[in-house]
């Protein structure tokens, strides 16, 4: 009996043992899933395109309620101005304040560049459940051993872009660090950084998100948060064709 309680304590020390955040795999999804959702929210954020030819600056003011509305009003530069972007489900539609027209975004388009930056519409309307609609698994990726790496597959008939996804993660808070986007064929087409994490309001979140295509040397997309409320009220007016058109 002795012999066998030996040799059972050293199978179990032989066995590697689960760290904190790959016994709480739920936890992280929560934590990626909500970050930037919640059930209404209200934005100012700098977008900054920047390409080897030319940067650009934009200033915004952004909406949205769950992840069924957005809206996004251009407030900088003064000649873009009241260019507005509606998303109610899967439908999109931009305002064009210099011709004063509403134009549908056809499906066709979703993958097209948002006003030129590396966001596609797509990210604007993706309702996608990061823990409902993938299969999730920890990953071991190298440079990022400080890190807790997760894998994420969507399942048969989700519509998205990507066929796999990375996501690093911070091991103590499970904040984000950075995402590596792949397509059908395996190859990385971009990589999403998550940097200066700060609190906005009891929420603490990277107040900066840059987009980097492997596709297009020197390019990239800065999204700096400068403010945010979360889980608050909004009429159902703010998103609405009207409002998109006559703010």
């Amino acid at each position: 009996m002795t012999r066998i309680c030996m040799l059972a304590t050293l199978l179990l020390l032989a066995l590697p043992l689960a760290t904190p955040a790959e016994r709480d795999m739920d936890a992280i999804l929560v934590k990626i899933d909500q970050l930037f959702r919640s059930s209404s929210s209200q934005s100012t954020v700098e977008m900054k395109i920047v390409t080897p030819d030319w940067e650009r600056t934009m200033r915004m003011e952004v909406w949205s309620q769950g992840t069924e509305k957005t809206l996004i009003r251009i407030t900088e530069p003064r000649k873009e101005r009241g260019m507005g972007t509606l998303r109610i489900d899967r439908e999109m539609w931009n305002y064009l304040p210099k011709v004063g027209k509403v134009i549908k975004v056809p499906p066709s388009m979703m993958t097209a560049s948002w006003m030129g930056s590396d966001f596609t519409n797509d990210d604007l309307v993706s309702q996608i459940s990061f823990i409902d609609d993938y299969d999730h698994d920890f990953v071991d990726v190298e440079g990022a051993e400080d890190l807790v790496c997760i894998e994420s597959i969507p399942h048969e008939g989700v519509p998205v872009v990507w066929s796999r996804l990375v996501t690093a993660v911070t091991p103590d808070e499970y904040i984000p660090v950075w995402e590596r986007s792949y397509d059908e064929r395996g190859k990385l087409i971009r990589t999403m950084e998550f940097t200066e994490p700060k609190m906005f309001g009891n929420r603490k979140m990277p107040a900066v998100l840059t987009i980097i295509p492997e596709n297009k040397d020197g390019n990239r997309t800065v999204m700096t948060y400068e403010e945010a409320v979360f889980d608050i009220e909004l009429d159902e007016n703010v998103f609405s064709m009207r409002n998109l058109r006559s703010p």
